[in-house]
């Protein structure tokens, strides 16, 4: 059939003229990478493979590059831009930007320097800008003789640092959660009076550990993750009333809510993993009137549901990381009336609690784990019947490895979070 195919994508098939401006139609692309060149457009198809898609790294405000779904497949396997160090609707290149509609075509614009590539147009879906996962951890905090005071830095290669002298609140069995997409919270514990603490500390997205923050009550042995891709959430644990499954929400700019009423099994030292793309979390295992498997799903606006049927060895005291960018392996911790064990339990990106895995390394238990270089995770440090500095590192499909040799000072109950988007 001959006549022109329309500047939206949707006209006829026939000869393709160029737009005003001239741009100009390439052969299909099936690679799982491509550098694109301004005014010009591409079909992509990702019939066999996921595609990224690398944008020019210089453009004048004008440039105009279309991509369109050649073969209604993108709802499988995505897209990815990288806008290649210039901006994308005002976000930097840091963020994630996936088009992932089937039949789908996107029209960008390049506006300037402040903005950068903008859509024009998209037939299918409007963008929203996806924060990346955080490159980076931090260990801080734990019992170590008495409460050891002082952190250990994560680069994005899972290289943990040597003590770093902290400030705030000596103490054990508080819990941490990353924040504001690429900073950390350290929320409550245990002094070495054996005294619950009510404070917080904030940590910046270069690993600084804050001066105490007075809290909204004094909680220890929770759970804590982020959630809602920029927010936090602390459950469970003991308050001065003793078990609880109240909750405390963590605001994007690292303010802790007073408690707030929860759901599911009261309960001491659960593990604690986000999955999914959203920012949802779940919490699973722990002590109550006994050890559990029970888990709880997290939404990604906070809701904790009532409780799913455990899998896997009931046990307290283990933690839990995330691995792939959206899923989660706990591993760890102490069962009942048992030997330490080094079982782990993947999540997956639905928030599905697999069964047991065979375990990997010394079984140990107030064990603390963190994300890092934005899609793997380490274990380290914890209690084999004496204070270990142990790591073990889990690579983006899950796979936690042997144990290595640890830095820093041996120590159990410790907290962490993720934190900075650079690696």
């Amino acid at each position: 059939m001959s006549g022109l195919v329309k500047n939206n994508l949707s006209g006829a098939s026939g000869s393709i003229a160029a737009v005003a401006g001239g741009l100009s139609w390439q052969d299909v692309v099936t690679a799982s990478t491509v550098t694109v060149v301004s005014n010009n457009g591409y079909f992509i198809n990702t019939t066999s493979n996921a595609c990224t898609i690398t944008l020019p790294s210089a453009a004048e405000a004008g440039d105009q590059i279309i991509l369109a779904d050649y073969a209604r497949t993108w709802g499988t396997n995505a897209i990815t831009i990288d806008s290649n160090g210039l901006n994308f609707q005002g976000e930097t290149d840091v963020y994630i930007v996936d088009y992932d509609t089937a039949g789908q075509a996107v029209n960008l614009v390049y506006s300037g320097a402040t903005v950068g590539w903008t859509p024009a147009s998209d037939i299918v879906s409007a963008f929203e800008p996806v924060a990346p996962p955080t490159q980076r951890g931090i260990f801080v905090y734990g019992m170590a003789g008495g409460s050891f005071y002082g952190s250990n830095l994560v680069n994005s290669s899972g290289v943990v640092a040597s003590d770093v002298t902290a400030v705030g609140s000596t103490r054990q069995s508080a819990s941490g959660a990353t924040y504001g997409t690429d900073k950390g919270i350290v929320y409550g514990g245990q002094n070495s009076s054996d005294t619950l603490i009510g404070v917080s500390n904030l940590i910046t997205n270069s690993g600084v550990v804050g001066t105490d923050v007075t809290a909204v009550g004094a909680r220890q042995k929770q759970g804590g993750a982020g959630y809602g891709t920029d927010k936090a959430i602390f459950a469970f644990g003991v308050i001065g009333s003793g078990q609880t499954n109240n909750k405390n929400l963590v605001s994007n700019v690292g303010v802790v809510a007073t408690d707030t009423s929860g759901a599911g099994t009261v309960r001491i030292l659960p593990s604690a993993v986000g999955y999914g793309s959203s920012g949802q979390a779940v919490m699973a295992f722990g002590e109550g009137s006994s050890n559990t498997a029970v888990s709880n799903l997290i939404s990604n606006t906070g809701v904790i549901a009532s409780d799913t049927t455990g899998v896997g060895t009931v046990r307290h005291h283990g933690w839990g990381t995330m691995y792939g960018g959206d899923k989660g392996v706990m591993a760890y911790g102490n069962p009942d009336g048992a030997a330490n064990t080094n079982v782990s339990n993947k999540i997956s990106n639905l928030g599905v609690v697999a069964s047991d895995t065979s375990g990997v390394g010394t079984g140990r238990k107030g064990i603390c784990a963190v994300n890092y270089g934005g899609d793997k995770g380490v274990f380290a440090f914890g209690d084999t019947g004496s204070f270990v500095n142990t790591r073990n590192l889990v690579n983006n499909v899950g796979v936690i490895a042997s144990d290595a040799s640890g830095v820093g000072t041996a120590r159990f109950n410790l907290a962490s979070a993720g934190y900075s988007l650079s690696a």
